[in-house]
């Protein structure tokens, strides 16, 4: 199979260099191999779909709803062209200001078609080509694509495996005269960890001593599309309430589970230093990098998507049923403090191997090593509860053919 995660790209065409450089990504190219055999299977009757943040139920009403609203023209400018929409603007930052209890202004958030391009923005923003982005693994698995695409250069350290935590000395370090950005995701993808106060703290003390013994601004990239999807009544805490050189990027395809709906920002904090030269900078690149303001009609939803969420409880309802009985089956793993995911300790070394071993019996999880952490593998509980249900027996008689191997 390592043919599958080999570059097709012929030697004999004068590619650019970066676009190279992108297209070659060991890690992308497992992950679109993956992806290409998964989806001879994914629609078979009895399959239990694992994989991706996808949802495998009908949407809310109240999301249909919230588009349904906005689709009858209320005027001939009504489908003009569309930047930052004032009304979406100030919807979003006082959802913020209700989610971290700080003074964001409507004119800090810069809508983006998701949070991917909130992500790639906020690079541009601030790094230059040749400088270094440090993030931590396992990752979201297209950082280093957006990172390698705008000319920078991705500088990975491993979180604590036991605690999932943020490993602060490894990151410190990694850090040289040539960092610009450290990327935090919380609550994480896969982990479905939510980094505590104190370790943010810890982190902001460093990066501030790190930026000034460069001689230079370090950012924190915080990546927070899972900011509302928290279990067990846990406080999320962001890290631009304790360093204030961070660029927050958050997506809505999460929190309505409609991740074919583009529509996310990046917001910049009100401690933010230089807020107003930033602000046109970002302004600039929403241009630049291609229009990428989200389209009207997800503008004019705004409001209203950010007046509900998907069902949480559902979810919640879903990860304790899983960890329950995987637990007690023998599987070694957290249970998440908020995100889609858990991150399952594999029974044996070979990641791949047991996850195959599950595909079989029409399971489909993702392998640890599209994460860059062999070992483990990742379930989304964003499978319908039937799909739970029906997967029981798999991992049961999975991780029984793996211990009696």
């Amino acid at each position: 199979m390592a043919n599958l995660y080999e570059s097709n790209l012929s030697t004999r065409v004068d590619f650019p260099a970066r676009a190279r450089a992108v297209a070659s990504i060991p890690s992308l190219l497992r992950l679109q191999a993956f992806l290409r055999m998964h989806a001879q299977r994914q629609h078979e009757p009895g399959i239990c779909d694992f994989t991706l943040g996808n949802p495998h139920q009908m949407p809310q009403e109240a999301y249909v709803a919230a588009l349904r609203n906005q689709l009858e023209p209320r005027n001939e400018l009504w489908f003009a062209y569309k930047s930052n929409g004032v009304e979406a603007q100030q919807a979003a930052a006082a959802s913020l200001q209700r989610l971290l209890e700080m003074p964001f202004e409507p004119a800090d958030i810069h809508l983006t078609t998701g949070g991917f391009t909130a992500i790639a923005m906020a690079l541009k923003a601030v790094a230059d080509p040749g400088d270094e982005v440090i993030y931590s693994l396992p990752p979201w698995f297209l950082y280093e694509p957006i990172i390698t695409e705008a000319g920078l250069v991705p500088v990975k350290v491993l979180i604590d495996t036991e605690t999932f935590d943020l490993d602060l000395m490894a990151i410190a370090s990694a850090i040289t005269p040539r960092t610009r950005v450290v990327i935090v995701n919380s609550p994480n993808n896969p982990t479905g960890r939510i980094y505590p106060p104190a370790l943010l703290v810890k982190l902001a003390a460093m990066l501030e001593l790190a930026s000034e013994r460069n001689g230079r601004r370090i950012y924190l990239l915080s990546d927070e599309a899972y900011n509302r999807i928290v279990y067990d009544g846990v406080r999320f805490h962001s890290p631009a309430e304790y360093y204030p050189n961070t660029l927050l990027a958050y997506s809505y395809g999460k929190t309505h589970l409609a991740p074919g709906q583009r529509i996310g920002y990046l917001a910049l904090p009100p401690t933010m230093p230089d807020r107003d030269a930033l602000r046109e900078i970002l302004s600039a690149l929403q241009v630049a990098m291609g229009w990428i303001y989200p389209n009207a009609l997800m503008q004019y939803a705004l409001p209203a998507l950010e007046t509900f969420s998907i069902d949480v409880g559902q979810l919640q309802r879903k990860r304790d049923r899983l960890y329950e009985e995987l637990t007690g089956m023998g599987y070694r793993l957290h249970r998440p403090e908020g995100s889609f995911y858990l991150f399952v300790n594999s029974p044996v070394p070979d990641d791949e191997a047991f996850t195959e071993s599950l595909a079989i019996r029409d399971v489909f999880v993702l392998p640890g090593v599209l994460f860059e952490t062999p070992g483990f593998f990742r379930i989304s509980l964003t499978a319908n509860e039937e799909m739970v249900e029906r997967s029981l027996p798999a991992f049961a008689e999975a991780i029984r053919l793996a211990g009696a191997g």
